[in-house]
């Protein structure tokens, strides 16, 4: 034994001066530089799932977060991609988790809050440039166009620098400009099995405002956004297998409104009021779920984030054990025609 703990200690103690060695020269830090190249840039080994994969790639609120980017959900039915909400910082956890944004078929808006769209131009460009082959669709109820005109518009000279620089055959500019698409309440795509239904519920006053759920190959998804409309989100996750709702601690969010209030500080205390009839409280939506027949219920949107285990001790404390608390990047794999959930940390 004493001879293995040896040869372990010796090998381990030649890779390290051979990583000094090669540290310290230019042929050394070359070689090390490729290999990393090489292993970053290579595609990742990820089997398509034949029914709906779900990603988050946002999970925090407008409150900060340096772990997490703003709402946004990536769900995956066979080749078709969309994307719920567009919130800081996602195109980076989109990137990271090397999600393929070729396939990206439409963007799902909620409703028209910052931290749902701020990203909706950086999401519209990084599919563009994997080589999107059609016009990015952006989906949302009354007011979807004024968003996606301005977003074109602030993009425009973006949009020439881009394709001026890598080409037109590589970026097709007509490819570059987004669509905008208003829906009603219902059903309102439906292409090669996949079912998308909206559902209007209640933000007040940002109206309107849905959630949106997806059907396909005997599996579902229901993505709340924003919302204390308990009721409408109750019909839509009818014997659904998993939604991801935002969710609100009554107790952080409190805690941090008296703690302000006792600091003097008075407008972070009346925006921490303000937002407590704002979203679905956490210890509301599993009794809500249950009646709905819901599978699984995972967080996301939490206000506040839980930035530590304390934080998100008392989700869980208030939600039960049973919730999911997300994390970015965290997958749901539910494959067609069975009961199996399989989450990938």
């Amino acid at each position: 034994m004493k001879r293995l703990v040896t040869f372990v200690l010796a090998i381990a103690g030649i890779g390290w001066l051979g990583y000094q060695i090669a540290m310290s020269t230019e042929a050394g830090q070359n070689f090390l530089l490729d290999r990393a190249f090489k292993l970053a840039l290579s595609p990742a080994e990820t089997e398509v799932v034949d029914g709906l994969e779900v990603m988050v790639c946002g999970s925090s609120s407008p409150l900060p977060d340096p772990a997490r980017a703003q709402a946004c959900i990536l769900v995956r039915a066979g080749d078709q991609v969309f994307i719920v909400d567009a919130g800081a910082g996602s195109p980076k956890v989109l990137q990271l988790q090397q999600a393929p944004m070729a396939l990206l078929k439409g963007v799902l808006l909620t409703h028209f809050h910052s931290d749902h769209i701020a990203a909706l131009g950086d999401i519209n460009l990084g599919s563009w440039v994997a080589g999107r082959p059609e016009p990015l669709v952006v989906f949302g109820p009354a007011g979807v166009d004024d968003v996606v005109q301005g977003f074109n518009q602030a993009y425009g000279h973006d949009r020439v620098y881009r394709w001026t620089h890598h080409g037109e055959d590589f970026l097709p500019p007509a490819l570059g400009v987004m669509h905008p698409r208003t829906i009603e309440a219902g059903q309102f795509y439906d292409v090669d099995g996949l079912r998308i239904t909206a559902a209007l519920v209640d933000h007040s006053p940002v109206a309107p405002a849905v959630a949106y759920r997806f059907d396909y190959r005997g599996r579902s998804v229901v993505i709340s956004g924003d919302t204390v409309t308990l009721d409408a989100m109750a019909v839509l996750a009818r014997d659904a297998d998993l939604l991801l709702h935002d969710a609100l601690s009554r107790r952080l969010v409190t805690g941090m409104r008296d703690a302000a209030a006792a600091a003097g500080l008075e407008r972070p205390a009346h925006i921490f009021s303000d937002i407590l009839d704002y979203h679905a409280h956490a210890d509301e939506i599993v009794p809500m779920a249950q009646s709905a027949g819901v599978e699984v219920v995972a967080f996301y949107h939490m206000v506040p984030p839980p930035r530590n285990e304390l934080l998100a001790a008392v989700f869980s404390r208030e939600a039960g054990d049973e919730v999911i608390i997300t994390h970015d990047g965290m997958r749901f794999v539910m494959p067609a025609q069975s009961d199996a959930l399989e989450v990938i940390e």
